[in-house]
C-alpha cells in the first residue's frame, strides 16, 4: 500500500501594480496572489508583511523598504519569463489539482456549484454541454472547463510552464 501524497504548500504572494498580467497567470496556476493596483508601496509592503506574503515587484526602491524583507525582484518585463522566474526562485511546484482552481479576478478559491444551480446562470450551449461547474464565493462568477480553459493551458505551456496531468482516481 502506498503512502498518500500531499500537495506541497505554495507561498502566498503579493504583487505590485506593475504585475497584473503575472498575477493572473499565477492565479491560473492556483496560487494565492493578492493584487490591488490602488495600493501605494507603503500599503503593499505593510499588508504583505501582516499577511506573511512574499512581495513580487519590479520596483528596486520598493525592496529597499525595511518591512519588504520577503520579496522577489522580477527581472523581465515579459510575462512568460516572469512566471518561470517566480516558479523557479520560490521553488513552487505546479500541481495539477491547483490549476484553474482560483478566481482570476478575486483570488478566491473556487467552490463546486451543483449543476442545477448553475444552469440558469450559464449560456444555453454551456448548459447543454457541461456537467461540472464551480463558483467564486466572492464575485459569484461561474466557471466551467471548456475551450477557454484549454487555451489557457496551451498558453501556459507556451510560456514554458509544464502542466502535470491529474492522477487517475484510485
Amino acid at each position: 500500500m502506498s503512502e498518500p501524497t500531499t500537495t506541497p504548500a505554495a507561498p502566498t504572494l503579493a504583487a505590485d501594480a506593475m504585475l497584473g498580467g503575472l498575477t493572473r497567470w499565477l492565479r491560473a496556476l492556483g496560487l494565492d496572489v493578492s493584487y490591488d493596483p490602488a495600493l501605494d508601496d507603503a500599503e503593499l509592503v505593510a499588508r504583505a508583511a501582516e499577511e506573511g506574503r512574499v512581495i513580487l515587484t519590479r520596483d528596486r526602491k520598493l525592496v529597499e523598504r525595511r518591512l519588504a524583507r520577503r520579496h522577489l525582484l522580477i527581472a523581465s518585463d515579459e510575462v512568460g519569463a516572469q512566471l518561470r522566474q517566480v516558479l523557479a526562485d520560490l521553488a513552487i511546484e505546479v500541481v495539477a489539482d491547483r490549476v484553474l482552481s482560483r478566481c482570476l479576478c478575486c483570488n478566491a478559491a473556487l467552490t463546486d456549484l451543483p449543476r442545477e444551480l448553475a444552469l440558469a446562470r450559464v449560456p444555453p450551449f454551456v448548459a447543454s454541454t457541461q456537467e461540472r461547474y464551480r463558483e467564486c464565493p466572492l464575485c459569484r462568477r461561474v466557471f466551467w472547463s471548456a475551450t477557454h480553459a484549454a487555451r489557457m493551458r496551451q498558453r501556459l505551456a507556451a510560456f514554458g510552464v509544464p502542466l502535470p496531468q491529474r492522477s487517475p482516481p484510485v
